[in-house]
């Protein structure tokens, strides 16, 4: 058998469903071989497009999501979305090609080294030097990159190797899946006792539990306990918005309401927390905070965060036991119930019916939570856009707010939601994308109209980096650079086959979002936005906090 047909054969055996690609002439062979399989290849039109979205594959299923793409350019096109995964702790595995390795007659071109170009920002890089080798190296990658805290592994197959034949001796290696270690009897007791010994506990729930067991285990701590939460923007719906427990989630990185909440309590139980998701200096400015670790593996330590102890293992596991152990113990939290009615028109009731036109922001927050269900799905690019959301949507599932506040890139969001909605065919899917992201990578509303994905893409448009703008102005310094010039985006959707609409005033944007989501094709829908609240709000309300 051919050795990219061994190297398919490994990726069935991983359960592989789709592959994202770009594919160059060094992938041939592979290609080829994929062609023969019952895995499906997504052809995107940017290497960016196809590492974002098997990323978000592997972010919502937990298995690894698959890319491909040539050596060279390929491979450094690839960066982005990698470091996105790595950092965003979501399961990938990069698959790039390169130039014979055993008789070189194109000499250097298009080569550079890969494997050295990609070791900062994988768990793990191999250049497969012999068909023999494949089993052994993909059942590694996959292991490598599942294996908490999930992350990114790269395959470099040079296309030498990929069309060798190899003795039919060798074959997949058998996919295991791994049981995780319990945290022992002892350290639950003294995490138990930390909870007793607290006046006023309080838990941060982040990314990694957002995981369906961890929630259950976490609802049902919760509810025994009476301890209140507060959620990382990669946290977003651990807790339901609604539970009287939540407390809802951070939002920027400075003094907001929320972080009054956090000046309050005495002990800080973190779960599932890294310290790339929101820096511990915002609410542990003064370091005098108890710190209790919760997670799969051992705290990052930063200055801030140096846990006084640290339960490591399953977390769901952990939870579960810890509520045991607190079995006589209840939280009185009626100061926290407070501090929940008053969050919750804080957050929820100003500026919701703001008739401004062009809007303000958090008028669209509140329109999208009206027109999206309780398990939809919403995709968040990067620009101030994503503040708004974190601080003012309300969430109640897992893997309904996808946000990426690790790497923070701009251009992920409309191929992030591209691959939430393969995942989740029957959930509405809202990519929501600042005019400076969304250009950055819109050519992958051509892949979502050729492969029949229907996400709607809600356009937030100021003609600018308008993130960049308000940092420019809180500096002092003069506006400068930063304004743009755009399509226009409906004409621009039609050009791809897909659908286009514009909001003209505020009352216009939920029912011109029902009608795109009805159209059932890929659509954009384009509203003007007005960031004056940003200084508003931001700079002036909470300096005064």
């Amino acid at each position: 058998m051919k050795a990219s047909d061994l190297f398919v054969k490994c990726l069935e055996e991983e359960g592989v469903e789709y592959v994202f690609a770009v594919p160059g002439e060094e992938n041939l062979d592979l290609l080829e071989s994929l062609r023969k399989s019952n895995i499906e290849v997504i052809v995107t039109r940017h290497e960016q497009g196809a590492a974002f979205m098997a990323a978000t594959y592997g972010r919502l299923t937990g298995k690894v999501g698959v890319c491909m793409a040539t050596l060279g350019p390929g491979a450094t096109n690839l960066i982005t979305g990698i470091a996105y995964a790595q950092l965003g702790g979501m399961p990938i595995l990069a698959i790039t090609g390169q130039k014979a390795i055993r008789e070189k007659w194109q000499a250097n071109f298009q080569v550079i080294d890969v494997i050295e170009m990609m070791k900062p920002i994988t768990k793990k890089t191999v250049r497969i030097s012999g068909p023999k080798s494949i089993p052994m190296e993909l059942r590694d990658s996959f292991k490598k990159a599942t294996t908490e805290r999930l992350g990114a592994a790269h395959i470099e197959l040079p296309e030498d190797i990929a069309s060798e034949n190899v003795d039919d001796f060798f074959q997949p290696l058998k996919s295991v899946k791994l049981r995780r270690p319990n945290a022992d009897q002892k350290g639950i007791g003294i995490a138990a006792g930390m909870i007793r010994d607290a006046k006023n506990p309080i838990i941060i729930i982040s990314s990694r539990a957002q995981r369906n067991m961890v929630r259950q285990s976490l609802l049902k701590f919760i509810d025994a306990t009476n301890i209140y939460v507060i959620h990382t923007q990669l946290g977003k719906g651990v807790l339901p918005a609604d539970h009287n427990n939540c407390l809802f989630s951070f939002g920027i990185h400075k003094r907001d309401y929320v972080n009054s909440v956090v000046d309050a309590a005495d002990l800080i139980i973190t779960i599932g927390y890294s310290t790339v998701e929101h820096p511990p200096s915002i609410w542990n400015k003064n370091m005098d905070k108890k710190l209790l670790h919760i997670d799969f593996t051992p705290a990052e330590t930063d200055v801030y965060y140096s846990p006084d102890f640290e339960l490591v293992g399953d977390i769901a596991s952990s939870v579960t036991n810890l509520k045991d152990e607190l079995s006589d113990y209840r939280f009185d939290g009626s100061e926290m119930a407070k501090a929940r009615n008053q969050l919750t028109q804080k957050l929820y009731g100003e500026g919701a019916n703001n008739p401004a036109f062009p809007m303000k922001p958090r008028r669209i927050v509140s329109d999208v939570r009206k027109v999206m269900g309780r398990s939809d799905i919403i995709s968040l690019d990067n620009g101030i856009y994503k503040l708004w959301f974190s601080r003012h949507y309300p969430t109640y599932e897992i893997g309904t707010f996808l946000i990426d506040n690790t790497l923070a890139t701009m251009g992920a969001g409309l191929s992030a939601a591209m691959g939430a909605k393969l995942v989740n065919p029957d959930k509405k899917v809202l990519a929501i994308c600042g005019d400076g992201g969304f250009m950055m990578n819109s050519q992958e509303l051509e892949t979502a109209v050729r492969c029949k994905i229907p996400v709607v893409v809600l356009l937030l448009n100021d003609n600018a980096f308008g993130f960049i703008k308000w940092k420019q102005q809180n500096y002092g310094f003069e506006d400068y650079a930063l304004d743009l010039g755009n399509p226009d985006f409906v004409k621009y959707a039609d050009s791809y086959g897909a659908k286009g609409f514009r909001v003209e005033k505020a009352d216009d944007l939920i029912p011109v979002l029902n009608q795109a989501f009805a159209a059932g094709l890929p659509a954009i829908v384009e509203c003007a936005i007005d960031y004056s609240d940003n200084v508003k709000v931001w700079n002036e309300e909470l300096g005064r906090l």
